[in-house]
């Protein structure tokens, strides 16, 4: 609440004039019941009379009465930042925060420069724990100003590599940018499942930021982390061995061994941030980072219900692959990356009898390919003050096959992804929509192909649909061109100290096709159905789901560890 007095004449008449100046004196005295009684007046008086009268009994904690005053005036002068700067006030003392919030956001659409709207707005965003929110309207009065910066548990990795990566310290004021932009880079890292920043008011007026960054060292953050996420895969015959910080220098190994028999599958990456020789010692750079990758699989596939070819059934088609590439990734700030590799890939099917004719060749064609992409990632548009945001991607490929009946092809993805957190707390009824579309252009080997279903190496869920039969992959719709939109809300439902549970509804549509009319949906697909979202120790998430299948009446469970 504003506590200097009214410094305006009224534009009614003497008499109102008169009584404004009594009615300030004795405010500027601290006579608050005599400042009310002498402000109120009839309906039509000015509008400065209703905001010292609602000031007098703001003071005097007549709330409601205030209000009114507040309100009187404002329908008078409604161009007075003012009233809803005070109305503010009144709505947070009567513990009516959402209302504070709309009223300080209204004041600031009448003057942008109130600072002490922008101070008052950017604390009531604080204390909810939206930190972007708070330095939106901080960073207009340049505030907050760091003390002291510090990151718990002490870490293990390199600390000029971390130091790097978090960008900002004291004493410089932290900007919002700033802040998207060290979390992206401390992403960029791969050592932490989750990241939090609090900031703690100092006695100074300055604010002391604690960077909460529990870190995976060796197998994880501890040994029983680790040996979770080393086992999370064995309902599905699948280990996943991983090491993190290697030489404290965040170089971390992640690889996944399946043995299951009609999908092996053996996995390794190595990714480290670039380094950059010329001092001693090297130093690493958090915005760029690099990784090699190897896959082989060897996998039976049941493709009865989705290869329209005119020859034999190809319920047990044999495929072996074979692929190694690498990938330079660059955070280039707080609200977008880009990214670019290369891929080399051989690949073998068996049990093709009568698969032959030239337009079904080149779906099953032995050879190797080469290719290369370009991605970027890109925030479109974030509000903090409603946590809601829209994230977006484009990838493009190119490549060759060295196969008969194949050659050159491209590829382009492209997604939009909603987040949003209806609370101004937590993260309860979050809810999440998100758009993807892709085409092919050019022969390319089956295996190419999109897929719209539920299955462990596929992201393109339409969760009524099961990527697999008795096992064997080719049970969903594929093809070379998709759209699918996904929406999903998910609801707490239990939580404690080592797991959390969520469950929620989904609706899921989308189309496949080919220009082969070999493959494909063939019709508008649309799923319905709920998931549960298990959340262990901060860092794995079980998600099971049931979807149905509303155009064909079918049914598909489906459960699955998201890393």
């Amino acid at each position: 609440m504003l506590a200097a007095g009214v410094a305006c004449q009224s534009q009614e008449n003497p008499a109102d004039s008169a009584r404004l100046s009594s009615a300030q004196k004795a405010f500027d005295s601290r006579q608050w019941d005599e400042a009310a009684r002498l402000a109120h007046g009839p309906a039509d008086q000015a509008a400065a009379l209703d905001l010292l009268a609602g000031l007098a009994l703001a003071k005097l904690q007549n709330l409601d009465r205030a209000r009114a005053a507040f309100e009187a005036g404002r329908a008078k002068a409604p161009r007075d930042p003012r009233f809803p700067v005070e109305l503010a006030g009144v709505a947070y003392k009567q513990h009516d925060v959402r209302t504070a919030k709309r009223e300080l956001r209204e004041a600031l659409k009448l003057n942008p420069r109130d600072a002490y709207a922008q101070e008052f707005l950017g604390t009531l965003y604080f204390l909810d724990g939206n930190l972007e929110a708070a330095l939106k309207y901080w960073n207009a009065i340049d505030e907050p100003r760091l003390r002291n910066v510090s990151v718990q548990p002490p870490p293990q990795v390199d600390a000029a590599l971390l130091q790097s990566a978090i960008g900002f310290n004291a004493p410089q004021v932290l900007t919002r940018d700033a802040l998207l932009h060290a979390e992206a880079r401390v992403d960029n890292l791969g050592l932490y499942s989750r990241q939090r920043i609090e900031l703690t008011p100092a006695s100074t007026g300055s604010y002391d930021a604690t960077l909460d960054l529990p870190e995976r060292n060796g197998w994880g953050d501890s040994r029983w982390e680790g040996a979770l996420s080393l086992l999370s895969g064995l309902p599905y015959d699948t280990v996943y061995p991983e090491f993190y910080d290697l030489g404290r220098r965040a170089v971390n190994v992640t690889s996944l061994l399946r043995w299951d028999a009609e999908k092996r599958r053996a996995h390794a990456e190595l990714s480290t941030p670039v380094f950059f020789f010329g001092g001693a010692p090297h130093v690493g750079d958090p915005r760029l980072r690099f990784r090699v990758y190897f896959d082989a699989r060897n996998e039976n596939w049941n493709l009865a219900n989705t290869f329209f070819g005119s020859g034999a059934v190809l319920g047990d088609l044999k495929v072996r692959r074979i692929t190694g590439g690498a990938e330079l990734r660059t955070v280039m700030n707080g609200r977008g990356s880009w990214s670019t590799g290369m891929e080399v890939a051989s690949r073998t099917f068996r049990n093709l009898a009568g698969h032959t004719s030239a337009s079904e060749a080149p779906f099953f064609t032995d050879g190797q390919s080469l290719a290369y992409w370009a991605r970027v990632d890109r925030s479109l548009w974030r509000v903090p003050e409603r946590r809601f945001t829209v994230d977006s991607s484009a990838e493009a490929r190119i490549g060759r096959e060295f196969g008969n009946e194949v050659g050159s092809f491209g590829m382009l993805r492209g997604s939009l992804k909603a987040r949003w957190l209806p609370q101004a707390k937590g993260d309860d009824n979050e809810m999440q929509a998100q758009v993807r579309g892709g085409d092919t252009f050019g022969q390319v080997p089956f295996d190419e192909l999109f897929q719209l279903g539920v299955e462990r190496d596929n992201d393109l869920w339409l969760r009524g649909h099961a990527g697999t039969s008795g096992g064997r992959k080719g049970a969903a719709p594929l093809g070379r061109r998709y759209f699918l939109a996904n929406w999903e809300v998910d609801k707490n439902v239990y939580g404690n100290g080592f797991f959390t549970v969520k469950l929620g509804p989904f609706v899921d549509t989308g189309a496949i096709a080919d220009s082969s009319a070999l493959f494909g949906s063939r019709r508008w697909l649309v799923d319905a159905g709920a998931q549960c979202k298990i959340r262990v120790l901060g860092s794995l998430t079980v998600v099971l789901s049931y979807g149905r299948d509303m155009r064909g009446g079918h049914n598909a469970w489906f459960g699955t560890v998201v890393r």
